[in-house]
């Protein structure tokens, strides 16, 4: 095996730099937009330090910034913005209203219509607001069936990844790589290029996804409904010569452990004083106070008052009741008002009179109350046990500002979504007719979106996230360092060399599987644009078609199957459907191989290869 000789030293920092940065994207601890911001920096400032000169021309550090206004990244970042136009609005409502009517009627064949419907809507629409739609109906039919929700969530989430790889727009991954390839030279694909490919592995991963996958889940309840005890509103009633008579609020707080909340203090019959520290209480006053059952005894010994409900004694006979509360889930989804956000900040007893009782977070434990859950930032997957009276659970349900998840089917619709889908078509038409490129006719929606009032500054650049931006612009930079230095060759030399003598179908197949491999372990942007230049490279030292060797990056940087980190919607389904990391690996890995030997042999014989 003859191996090529090392590149120069600029090529052999990027490459060290390059094994860096795929190290420091699978560190969990550590935000995606530190490392990605980390790496970036470091490789400016090593170009500017120590200038590199290819065919009489230097390379410029602050070349590397220029992601930020790269053509894909727009589109991207455009498309996000519209996405968020439709879960606003609502304008996939409909689809939904009509699944959930059907599910009452046929669940297996729901399930394959289902999975059907979501990889169709996101070859067009990121897949995020495509799950956004479906969890909650599939979590109602759970929940008014009796079955568990594990046997259609996960399958539901995997076909919208399935789907997404049909159209140039389908995901970020796919817009990264056709504008790298484009950059390189390569003819730009259109929208439905791949589209063949795509349809016939879909067929197969999406009978697999509708067949086998339920059976080889675990039958998992919703972890959250019953882990938390309910919230309740009650009275303590202050006694003559009590610890509590004469005492400051503050010194109350204290005495409770800093845990009792007091709403208001009733000092007689229409007459309410605010909680402040300094208020005096006194014998006969009226704490109103809400807590668990458990906690609220716990105050009244402390305090050496009397529980009551309403006019009524709390005791064995009489117990508390909470007659208009319920409990739901609030998902935090990318876009939503509470990611970043800390419980406490988040003010949701304020903004929407709701209590949290416990927070699951995929792959760890349950927190309830009774850990300080105020203090715990939110991000995209947490899922919320929240409590409070059924028309404010059902009025922010209908706001679309958060994804609810409870036993009903109700979803937000809008006046404006029609104009938000007639919006979305167009953008999507005026791309696959080739009016206008994807990155124009997606800002031009996004401003059309704005000007109707399908959508509001504010909730637009909530669509976005720094994480995917960061991301990208560090990818884009990595990879026009390694095709600069050299170092894009060099790799692409020696996997040549590795597979020497080995047919064309088995070079593209194993590109396939290392893309696979590498996006469920890093970012899937990062795999496809580091990826595409040595495809390329490669395809011109053995003189095969670039295009197959693109494709092979693409569809390989999509199977985000086997790992919940793999891809966002993994953690939001994770979290809905209470699955552990073990589920994943024992769906996904099948769907990986199904994926990737149908796109082994299909590929080849599209190409003649």
């Amino acid at each position: 095996m003859n191996f090529p000789p090392l590149p120069d030293a600029h090529a052999m920092a990027v490459l060290a730099l390059m094994v860096i940065a795929l190290y420091l994207f699978t560190r969990e601890r550590i935000p995606m937009e530190s490392s990605s911001l980390s790496v970036l920096a470091v490789l400016a400032v090593g170009f500017e330090l120590f200038p590199y000169e290819a065919d009489g021309k230097t390379l410029h550090a602050v070349d590397f910034f220029t992601g930020f206004g790269h053509e894909a990244l727009i589109a991207v970042c455009a498309l996000m913005i519209a996405g968020q136009g439709i879960v606003r609005t609502g304008a996939l409502a409909p689809v939904g209203r009509y699944l959930a009517r059907l599910w009452k009627f046929s669940p297996v064949l729901s399930l394959l219509l289902t999975l059907i419907i979501g990889a169709v809507l996101s070859a067009f629409v990121n897949n995020t607001p495509v799950v956004v739609l479906l969890l909650p109906i599939l979590i109602s039919v759970s929940l008014r069936t009796g079955t568990p929700a594990s046997d259609s969530l996960m399958p539901m989430g995997l076909a919208t990844l399935v789907g997404g790889m049909a159209t140039t727009i389908g995901t970020s991954t796919n817009l990264l790589v056709v504008s790298v390839a484009a950059d390189l030279g390569l003819r730009r694909f259109q929208m439905f290029d791949f589209l063949v490919p795509v349809a016939i592995a879909a067929a197969v991963g999406i009978v697999y996804l509708w067949l086998v996958a339920p059976r080889l889940l675990p039958k998992r309840e919703i972890q959250l409904q019953d882990t938390s005890p309910r919230i309740f509103t009650a009275q303590l009633v202050i006694k003559e010569n009590s610890f509590a008579d004469g005492k400051t609020l503050a010194e109350l707080r204290e005495k409770s452990g800093d845990a009792m909340k007091v709403v208001h203090i009733q000092r007689r019959p229409g007459t309410r004083i605010m909680p402040l520290a300094d208020a005096a209480v006194k014998a006969g006053d009226r704490l109103l106070i809400k807590d668990t059952p458990e906690n609220l005894k716990e105050f009244e010994q402390a305090l050496g008052g009397t529980l009551y409900a309403g006019n009524v004694l709390v005791d064995e006979d009489h117990p508390l009741t909470a007659d208009d509360q319920q409990l739901a889930e609030v998902v935090v989804v990318q876009g939503s008002p509470l990611e970043g956000l800390t419980i406490n900040t988040a003010r949701l007893i304020g903004r929407y009179q709701l209590v949290t009782l416990a927070l699951q977070r995929p792959g760890r434990s349950i927190e309830t109350m009774r850990t300080n859950l105020r203090d715990v930032t939110l991000r995209t997957g947490d899922v919320l046990l929240v409590q409070g009276p059924r028309d404010s659970i059902a009025e922010l349900k209908q706001s679309g500002e958060l994804l609810v998840l409870d036993a009903t089917t109700d979803l937000p619709y809008t006046a404006k979504a029609p104009l938000a889908l007639a919006i979305m078509a167009g953008i999507v038409l005026a791309a696959a007719l080739g009016l206008l490129p994807i990155a124009i006719s997606a800002v031009f929606g996004v401003l059309l979106m704005i000007i109707s009032g399908c959508l509001d500054w504010r909730n637009a650049t909530r669509a976005l996230s720094v994480p995917v931006i960061m991301i990208v612009v560090t990818s884009l930079a990595l990879g026009a360092a390694l095709l600069k230095t050299g170092g894009a060759e060099y790799l692409a030399q020696m996997f040549v060399a590795v597979v020497a003598g080995a047919s064309p179908t088995v070079i593209l197949s194993g590109l396939i599987l290392l893309m696979a491999l590498l996006t469920n372990i890093v970012s899937n942007n990062a795999a496809a644009v580091i990826g595409t230049p040595i495809a390329i490279s490669m395809a011109n030292q053995l003189n095969l078609p670039a295009e197959a060797f693109v494709l092979a990056v693409l569809f390989g940087a999509n199977m985000s199957y086997a790992t919940p980190m793999a891809y966002k919607t993994n953690l939001l389904v994770m979290s809905a459907g209470g699955y552990t990391f073990g589920d994943f690996v024992r769906v996904g890995i099948p769907l990986t191989v199904i994926m990737w030997l149908v796109f082994s042999w299909v590929l080849p014989w599209l190409y003649g290869l």
